[in-house]
């Protein structure tokens, strides 16, 4: 057996699979220790140890068993060439609502690679339709590949154009939209474009999946059959976010874009609405409003469109010992604004003073948000917090800092104008702002 058929593997793994004469792909049986596992051999990634073999069980799940001098492996059949065949689309009903359905990548829209184990980008939005053939009792779906990407690579180049595609479905006259999108940053995604799309006739709901369509413990169907719900039949008309609201499939819940956060690296219901509460839920199929402050449907409404954002744009996480160069690296590179995460109430330390009040003399818009999760900014508490403000600091009361960021290089891209950049940044557009802060 050849290495080449064995992609991946090295060292005493390779050894006893070439001992057992078996190549990727096969269905194999391993016993060691009184235990015996079968599934099909998957190919490694480079980057994996020499030690383990690694199985896909009838289950769906990957599984890694290291090999030691008693493990016996033996070869029990050949495995059929791994793939994914999306079944046939199902019969659409011309007398549905038409909800737009625009793919970006991420998990939601991924499967697994078995050449590695991993996921990777791979199925069209018309496939994520296919999969989920519930959805063609709920919508007539206009579907969509825009990008097929893992979200840390979108820029707010990629914001622009989501925004003007949204834009352009709405004007076709669509129900709804849906966004699927990875969620690392979909929460930057989803803040871009609550203040991209305004004035807003029908929602815009992005939408991802903590695990891909074919694991078994998959949200990416639950996820997506909420968010077209309610593009469906929601009353609301604003960009959120939407995800399981718990661990279990009971209930979506829909975050407002400019108030969401990727809060677990792994859980279903990773985002969480900070200082706010969400906006909706879904639940046995109906959707259900949790404020009644919120922005209604309204087909009739004309959308107005600002697409543009500014790319030189700085956040920065004060910690101790932050060098002030750090600071002045962004004057020099002619940024227009910086957004700080500073401690509290709104702190950086003194020693960061002189940078601050170059970056302000040199027309930099300079903002502060806080690290805290909840609460808001106070600024006029302390000595530190007054002599920035003094400075020319602009605090964001409880705006999240993510949303921060992304609300200026909005406005830069509004305006060349600092003092009106000023006005529109501290100016409440898409709930980004809260009258008063919710006590957790």
């Amino acid at each position: 057996m050849s290495e080449k058929e064995l992609p991946g593997y090295r060292g005493m793994a390779l050894e006893a699979l070439k001992k057992a004469g078996v190549k990727a792909e096969d269905q194999i049986r391993i016993v060691k220790n009184g235990q015996t596992f079968e599934g099909i051999l998957i190919p490694r990634s480079e980057y994996g140890d020499d030690t383990h073999v690694v199985i896909k069980i009838k289950s769906g799940y990957n599984l890694g068993i290291k090999v030691t001098p008693a493990t016996r492996i033996e070869r029990i059949g050949a495995g059929a060439k791994l793939a994914f065949y999306p079944p046939p689309i199902p019969e659409q009903k011309p007398d549905l609502p038409r909800v737009a359905i625009i793919s970006t990548g991420g998990t939601i829209a991924s499967r697994v690679d078995y050449r590695t184990g991993g996921v990777r980008p791979a199925l069209s939005a018309s496939d994520l339709y296919s999969v989920v053939p519930e959805l063609s009792e709920i919508a007539l779906i206009d579907a969509q590949i825009l990008y097929s990407i893992f979200s840390e690579n979108i820029t707010p180049k990629h914001w622009s154009e989501i925004a003007e595609t949204v834009a352009h479905h709405i004007e076709k006259g669509v129900t709804g939209v849906v966004i699927a999108h990875g969620t690392d940053t979909m929460g930057y995604t989803a803040a871009a474009l609550s203040f991209a799309l305004q004035d807003l006739p029908v929602p815009v709901i992005l939408v991802g999946s903590q695990r891909s369509a074919d694991r078994p413990s998959s949200d990416a169907a639950t996820n997506l059959t909420g968010a077209v719900t309610a593009a469906a039949r929601a009353l609301f008309a604003e960009v959120v976010l939407a995800m399981h609201e718990t661990v279990s499939d009971k209930a979506i819940v829909f975050h407002r874009g400019t108030r969401v956060r990727k809060c677990h690296t792994s859980r279903r219901d990773t985002f969480k609405s900070v200082n706010a509460s969400p906006l909706a839920r879904i639940i046995n199929g109906r959707v259900e409003m949790l404020t009644e402050d919120y922005g209604k449907r309204d087909p009739t409404r004309k959308l107005v469109l600002k697409p543009h954002f500014d790319e030189k744009v700085a956040l920065v996480k004060f910690h101790p010992g932050l060098d002030p160069g750090i600071i002045e690296w962004y004057i020099d590179k002619k940024y227009r604004g910086i957004v700080f995460e500073g401690t509290g109430l709104g702190h950086i330390s003194h020693y960061c003073y002189s940078a601050v009040r170059r970056a302000i003399e040199n027309n930099m818009v300079v903002a502060m948000t806080s690290q805290c999760i909840w609460g808001r900014l106070q600024m006029s508490v302390y000595d530190t917090g007054r002599d920035l403000l003094e400075m020319g600091v602009i605090p964001l009361e409880d705006m999240l800092p993510e949303t921060a960021l992304v609300k200026l290089m909005w406005v830069l891209g509004q305006t060349g104008d600092g003092e009106d950049a000023k006005g529109i940044l501290t100016t409440n557009i898409a709930h980004e702002i809260s009258p008063k802060t919710i006590e957790v």
